[in-house]
Formats: structure tokens, sequence, C-alpha cells
């Protein structure tokens, strides 16, 4: 199969391992890889994890890379608070949830970063669709869970503070029922209490 065989029949992936090329053409071989990373047609993002040179890098893009390069997962906690204008500043790190051990992914298109959450928490994120694909992302509510569970000292004002959350955005964005529904499946009183003095600390400020 030649290059621009390849590149057709996987046009609508965002990034492709050697298994979505054997599906197509079962005899593939993987040296041929190298030598197409060699006169730039792909770049390897990371183990068995390719995409197209054409690729356009945008935050779409990454989201979608991000979900398969470590699955399952869906981006959460930083980059969720970004996503949903509750922070001011950009995010260095595509930060993500799996119910996969810790790990992270230095690319040379992006650093990918995931935190573990248990099995019955792999919850509360929505399928959003651009162009022909899509990407998972936290709902705004399970965003907030999933940071402050995964950061136990983000527990008083001045922890807080340093958030630099937009009241305003969040407020309005966040469902407070919603919030405490996807609460008490945490069934922790810990968190809880932290939640219920942020949003105060929010509502006060």
């Amino acid at each position: 199969m030649k290059f621009i065989d390849l590149k057709e029949k996987l046009k609508d992936h965002i990034c492709f391992s050697v298994n979505d090329i054997i599906k197509i053409e079962p005899g593939f071989h993987s040296q041929r890889l190298s030598e197409w990373q060699k006169k730039k047609y792909i770049i390897k993002i990371a183990k068995d994890c390719y995409a197209f040179s054409s690729l356009e890098i945008n935050d779409h893009a990454l989201f979608a890379i991000a979900n398969k390069l470590y699955a399952p997962s869906y981006i959460s906690l930083e980059m969720a608070f970004s996503y949903y204008n509750f922070i001011p500043e950009g995010v260095y790190s595509i930060t993500s949830v799996s119910s996969r051990l810790t790990n992270s992914f230095d690319t040379q298109i992006g650093y990918f970063s995931y935190r573990q959450i248990k099995p019955e928490l792999f919850f509360g994120y929505e399928i959003i669709s651009f162009g022909s694909n899509s990407f998972s992302m936290a709902e705004a509510e399970k965003a907030v869970l999933d940071y402050f569970y995964l950061n136990p000292d983000v527990d008083n004002d001045d922890s807080f503070a340093e958030l630099r959350i937009n009241k305003e955005s969040f407020l309005e964005e966040i469902d407070i029922n919603k919030l405490n529904k996807y609460l008490t499946q945490f069934d922790n009183n810990s968190l809880e209490r932290r939640i219920e003095s942020f949003i105060a600390y929010l509502k006060n400020d």
C-alpha cells in the first residue's frame, strides 16, 4: 500500500496505531513507519501512536489524542477548568483522569498527564464531536470534584484563592444540584466539607 492510499483511508483519524493500519492492510510491515517519519509524512507522538504531519494541532485535536493515547480517560482537572473559562490562564499540560495508573507522556506536540481515579468514579463526562472526530470532556461539575478529590490539600481560603477561579463564570456554569448529586457518589465526608467550604468561599468573595 502506498502512503497516499493509507492517508486516504485513515483521513478521519486524528491519530492512529499499527493496529489501525493492519485493519486495512493485514500484511503491513511496521518498518514503513520509520521510513515515513524520515520523509516527514507522519510524526510519532508516543509508542504506537502516530499522526499525519499535515494534522492541524489545536485544542480539539489534542483532546482527542489525549483520549486515545491512554484509554480509558477523559479531559478533566486544570485543562477542563480552562475549557470552561474557570481560570484566566492557559494550561501547560493536557490533564486527564483515567481508571488506569497515573501516567504522563512528554511528546513533540504537548505534555499529556493522567491521574488515576477509582473505576466507580469514572463517570460525569460527555462526548463532544468536532468534524468526524470526538473527545471525552468532564462535565464542569465532575471536573471540580475530580480536582478536589485528587488534591486534598486544597482545603482553605488561601488555597482556594490560589486557584484563581473566575467566580462569575463558575457560578453561572455550575449546576449545584448536579454537583451535589455527583458528590454523593464519591462517599467522601472530607471532600463534601471542602466542596461546601469552596462554594461558600466563592459566594462570599
